[in-house]
C-alpha cells in the first residue's frame, strides 16, 4: 500500500481493515478457541474429501514424476543418512527397559510364518536349479560336499577303531579314497572347463536336494519352532561390543549405498509409475475420506490428532511474529487491489 502520509482515505480504510482481519485470525487460530477453530476447519476439509474421487483431484502424470524424483533425490540426502545413523544408534543402545523377544511377537504368528515359508519349497526348487549353471557355485558346493563326505569318512574311522580287526580294513580303504579325492581337489582350483563345470553342476543339484528335502521334512518345522522359542525366551537389548557395533554400521552403509544406487536408475523409477498408475486404478474412484476409512483411520481421531498437534505450532509462529506476517502477505494485495480501493472510495 502507498506509505501512511500519501494515502488516500480508501487506502487509509483498506489498511485498517487489513490490520482486522490480520489481527481477527490470529486470534481463533491462537486463542481461546483455537481448538473448536482447527477442529472445524479440520471437519471442513474432511467433509469436502467425501464428495471428490481420489481419480478426480489427483494428476497421474504428475505424481509419477513427483515419486520418482523422490526416489532419485531423497535416499542419498543428508537427512536420510542422519535417520539411518539415528536408526543405528538406538538399536546398538537397545529398548530403555529390556524386553523379551516374544513379548513383541505372537508364537502363533511365527508359526504361520514359517509354515507358509516351508511351502515355497516348489518355488525355491525352480529358482535353486538356475544356480546350477554358475561355475564358482558349483565350486563352493562341491568343496563343501567334500568337507562332508571327509567328516562322514572320519567319523566312520573313529567307530570302526573300536572294533577289533575292523580299524584297519577302514583305514586301507579309506587311503585309497583320500588319494583320489585328494588328487580330485588339487586340480579344482586350476580346472573351472567343462568337466569340472559339469561336476560342480552336480554339486548344486545334490545340495539343493538335500535342502529341499530338509524344508519338506516335519521336523525341521518343530526345529524352526524351538529355535524360535530359544530366541523368544531372550532379551532385546543393545549391541556393547564396539567391533560388532561398528560391524553392524559398515552393513547398514552397505545396504544403504545399494538403496541409494538402486533407487536412482530408471528402472526403479518405472516401477514407482507403475505403482502410481496401480494404486489409481485400484483406488481412484474412493474419495479421500472412504481410502481413510478403508485405512482404519476414523474421522474423530483425525481431528483429534489436528486438534492435539497443531496448536503448538500455531503458537509458536504467533510468538515470533510469523503467523501474523504470512497472514499480511496473503490478504495485503487483496486490500491495496484496484477493486477493494475502488469499492471503500464509494463508500465516502
Amino acid at each position: 500500500m502507498a506509505s501512511r502520509s500519501a494515502r488516500t482515505p480508501a487506502e487509509t480504510l483498506a489498511a485498517r481493515l487489513l490490520d482486522a482481519q490480520v489481527r481477527h485470525h490470529v486470534e481463533r487460530l491462537t486463542g481461546d478457541d483455537a481448538a473448536a477453530e482447527i477442529a472445524a476447519l479440520a471437519h471442513d476439509l474432511l467433509a469436502t474429501a467425501e464428495r471428490h474421487p481420489i481419480a478426480d483431484v489427483l494428476d497421474a502424470e504428475a505424481i509419477a514424476d513427483i515419486v520418482a524424483r523422490a526416489l532419485r533425490d531423497v535416499p542419498p540426502s543428508a537427512a536420510v543418512s542422519g535417520i539411518v545413523e539415528m536408526a543405528l544408534d538406538l538399536v546398538v543402545a537397545g529398548p530403555e527397559r529390556p524386553h523379551p523377544l516374544g513379548a513383541l511377537v505372537d508364537r502363533d504368528q511365527v508359526e504361520r510364518l514359517i509354515d507358509e515359508t516351508l511351502a515355497l519349497h516348489p518355488l525355491l526348487e525352480q529358482r535353486l536349479d538356475r544356480l546350477a549353471d554358475a561355475p564358482s557355485v558349483g565350486v563352493v558346493a562341491s568343496r563343501f560336499m567334500g568337507r562332508i563326505v571327509g567328516e562322514v569318512i572320519e567319523a566312520n574311522k573313529a567307530v570302526a577303531g573300536k572294533v577289533p580287526g575292523l580299524g584297519s580294513l577302514v583305514n586301507l580303504g579309506t587311503g585309497a579314497a583320500t588319494k583320489l579325492v585328494g588328487a580330485a581337489d588339487k586340480q579344482l582350483d586350476g580346472l573351472l572347463g567343462d568337466a569340472v563345470g559339469k561336476g560342480g553342476s552336480l554339486a548344486v543339484k545334490r545340495l539343493n536336494r538335500i535342502l529341499l528335502e530338509t524344508l519338506r521334512d516335519p521336523a525341521t518345522r518343530e526345529a524352526l519352532l524351538q529355535v524360535w522359542d530359544l530366541a523368544a525366551a531372550g532379551t532385546v537389548d543393545g549391541v556393547s561390543d564396539a567391533a560388532a557395533r561398528e560391524h553392524l554400521g559398515g552393513l547398514v552403509d552397505a545396504v544403504h549405498e545399494i538403496v541409494v544406487t538402486t533407487a536412482g536408475t530408471e528402472e526403479v523409477a518405472s516401477l514407482g509409475r507403475a505403482v502410481v498408475a496401480a494404486f489409481l486404478d485400484r483406488f481412484g474412484g474412493y474419495t479421500a475420506a472412504e481410502l481413510l476409512e478403508q485405512l482404519d483411520l476414523g474421522r474423530e481421531d483425525l481431528v483429534a490428532d489436528a486438534v492435539r498437534l497443531a496448536p503448538p505450532v500455531l503458537t509458536a509462529l504467533r510468538d515470533s511474529g510469523d503467523l501474523e506476517r504470512l497472514l499480511r502477505a496473503r490478504l495485503e494485495p487483496f486490500y491495496a487491489s484496484a477493486e477493494v480501493l475502488d469499492l471503500l472510495a464509494g463508500t465516502d
